[in-house]
């Protein structure tokens, strides 16, 4: 396993200055923004790909920090039902995948998207329960009109770029959010369709991440290191399906932490085992979104702790048997 970070933690500084902390802090592959939710503060791929000298330049920095990239994350709604962001966001996909193949990266990691529930939609509509009967006349547009559609032509163009590996972060607001909508989408679209597996969506929805890795056997293209802290207190009073602004963390049902601060090292140290149990040895790409401690304090909490808990040697196999 490799240590790798989402980049855009340091989008406000200037990229070879960001990859010289990430370095300095132990970090070893990045997962830059191109685009979408995410933003192009280092990686911007539609000025990249008009001009090859800014693309060299680009290439040539990466490599003078001594890192590399892990995948590239465009994290938008291309589904969307407002015509003119879905464009947006689909127009960022695509160069995403154009960019990929320039710097031979075989991996994307993006949102399925959530379409409105009709046509005539402004905004998308997540679906979270099965009744009234109207919410299964929703999922069934979502899914056969809009999603599905959509997808199977974007693998298509993702094939002809050499980009096979498209991993969406199961997130709620998205129609893809766990292993059943996972597992759906991918059987309807291709094998193309896999998961950024990041814990913290899971366990607030109350899903156990072990459980969900020994699912997704073979279907995950890349990981990320994010928690979660659940207020027991709160979550009693109003469950887990907390609309309150994520700055109000005292009353939040739960809050992003950094590594570490809302599980400790025996439930990352479960989570890394299982991954190498299913055959995953790629990059743990650390996701620092903990609004009660600084950026670089909680960077470093959290590369300390993956370091602590992952694997980065082969294994030995049964070498006493």
């Amino acid at each position: 396993m490799k240590i790798g970070v989402v980049a855009n933690v340091l989008q406000d500084k200037p990229f070879a200055e960001a990859l010289k902390i990430f370095k300095e802090m132990g970090i070893e592959q990045i997962e830059p923004g191109c685009g979408g939710f995410a933003g192009k503060a280092h990686v911007d791929p539609e000025y990249l790909l008009a001009n090859p000298a800014a693309l060299e330049e680009f290439r040539q920095t990466l490599q003078d920090s001594g890192m590399t990239i892990s995948a590239l994350s465009c994290h938008g709604n291309p589904v969307h039902p407002d015509a003119a962001k879905a464009e947006e966001y689909h127009e960022d996909m695509c160069n995403t995948l154009r960019l990929a193949q320039k710097l031979d990266i075989d991996t994307i990691t993006c949102f399925s998207g959530c379409p409105g529930d009709c046509e005539t939609s402004r905004y998308p509509n997540w679906v979270t329960c099965a009744w009234p009967d109207d919410n299964l006349e929703i999922l069934k547009y979502q899914w056969n009109e809009v999603l599905i559609p959509y997808w199977k032509n974007f693998v298509k163009v993702a094939r002809d770029y050499g980009v096979t590996k498209i991993a969406f972060e199961l997130h709620p607001g998205f129609c893809v959010y766990n292993v059943d909508t996972l597992k759906h989408l991918r059987e309807a679209v291709g094998p193309e369709i896999g998961v950024n597996f990041d814990p913290s969506h899971l366990l607030w929805q109350g899903m156990d991440p072990v459980a969900v890795i020994r699912e997704f056997k073979g279907m995950i293209y890349h990981v990320h290191a994010k928690d979660v802290r659940i207020d027991k207190y709160n979550t009693a009073i109003n469950g887990v399906l907390d609309t309150r602004h994520y700055s109000d963390e005292a009353h939040r049902s739960w809050i992003f932490r950094t590594v570490g601060y809302g599980n400790g090292a025996s439930y990352w140290k479960d989570i890394f085992s299982e991954l190498r149990k299913i055959g995953y040895d790629g990059t743990i790409s650390i996701e620092h979104e903990d609004s009660l401690m600084n950026r670089m304090e909680g960077l470093q909490h959290a590369v300390n702790m993956v370091k602590n808990c992952a694997f980065f040697g082969q294994t030995s196999g049964m070498w006493w048997a």
